[in-house]
């Protein structure tokens, strides 16, 4: 097996296009094309960590944090990539990240360390925007059904909770085929007139190239007459942070110490406790500040994320508990996230968890 063929099952569940314009998601080192033995997983790559995928016979690492994040100008000693990229280079060991794509994937990250706290249901904090298109395809009447189909089987057609989503509008398309036309229906040089239906459709952008050839190839047509629109709809199935419910309200320190327990969280840094159970819980793993207000807006309890300034804890009173649980606490399940996804598609190859923690950040 290639190891493209282990990125192109991460990427169909964390499209590369859901990553942030900022981040560096993807095959970071190394030829896709060569033949997988074992992979690596790890939030963050160090040289600690390069060493334990040699001395494991890995020839893969997955990491969550790109270790090549900005532009590199110079592969020097001193520079704090170039050992971990020597390492990986004298050993042929290719490296992949999948870091904010995970982070905007509705089952992703947030949805592993929910299922952590007992909150099995949830929807998107903050959904993306302009990740939509619609199509509209042109075919016969006894042919819409064919098309329909083979759209839906590529992605195409998903409303919230509904799929198979289309609108269908009869009517007829007229045409004229020239002497070096092959048509399906009509004669060369004759203006033909015929009874069709236009089958509109929405689905995310990265999949357009899979849905439009899906749909190409089981249209009778030799040029087949179709339409793309951008949306600014929501995606709903994609953003960032998550916002679900607990089975059972909990008193604030109950929940707080469900968080510690559950989640392997030495020191939780929290607002002022306003005194209310917590039921609606908004979760954004790593760095969430930015979606403070989002979490107010959706009448959340509590919201838990990490790297919180001392200002962003001002101003909660009677808003909601705002809880700092730690950058590397809070995405160190990224580990087993990878691991259950991956096992579950290749069950017959090995797929190791990083024993070395990474956490830069000590408690006295």
């Amino acid at each position: 097996m290639k190891i493209a063929e282990i990125t192109n099952h991460l990427e169909s569940l964390c499209p590369l296009s859901l990553q942030e314009e900022y981040d560096n998601c993807g095959l970071l080192l190394g030829n896709p094309d060569h033949e997988f033995l074992k992979a690596l997983l790890c939030l963050d790559l160090t040289e600690e960590v390069m060493a334990e995928a040699i001395d494991r016979q890995c020839n893969l690492v997955i990491s969550h944090h790109p270790f090549i994040f900005r532009g590199l100008k110079k592969i020097t000693p001193g520079q704090p990539e170039t050992a971990v990229i020597t390492m990986a280079i004298k050993n042929d060991i290719a490296v992949y990240a999948i870091h904010t794509n995970l982070d905007n994937t509705l089952n992703g990250l947030n949805a592993f360390v929910l299922s952590r706290l007992g909150i099995s249901r949830y929807r998107i904090l903050s959904p993306k925007t302009g990740m939509l298109l619609k199509l509209a395809v042109f075919c016969p009447v006894d042919h819409a059904g064919t098309v329909r189909q083979a759209m839906f089987v590529a992605g195409a057609g998903h409303i919230g909770n509904y799929d198979c989503c289309s609108y269908n509008v009869n009517g007829e398309g007229t045409f004229r085929a020239s002497e070096k036309a092959n048509p399906y229906v009509g004669e060369a040089n004759t203006v033909h007139v015929e009874k069709e239906i236009r089958v509109e459709v929405i689905f995310p952008r990265y999949l357009e190239h899979r849905i439009i050839s899906a749909m190409i190839a089981v249209h009778p047509y030799e040029e087949v007459a179709y339409d793309i629109y951008p949306l600014d709809n929501k995606l709903i199935h994609a953003g960032a942070g998550l916002i679900g419910e607990l089975e059972e309200p909990l008193d604030e320190n109950k929940f707080l110490e469900l968080v510690r327990k559950n989640l392997d969280i030495p020191v939780i840094r929290h607002s002022q406790l306003l005194k209310r159970p917590v039921k609606s819980v908004a979760l954004c793993t790593g760095s969430g500040s930015f979606l403070i207000r989002e979490a107010i807006s959706a009448k959340a309890d509590v919201y838990l994320t990490a790297d919180l300034k001392y200002h962003d804890f001002f101003g909660m009173e009677n808003k909601l508990l705002l809880a700092d649980i730690g950058h590397y606490e809070s995405e160190q399940g990224v580990k087993e996230w990878l691991h259950a996804a991956l096992i579950e598609k290749f069950p017959n190859f090995a797929f190791l968890i990083s024993e070395v923690n990474t956490n830069p950040v000590h408690y006295f």
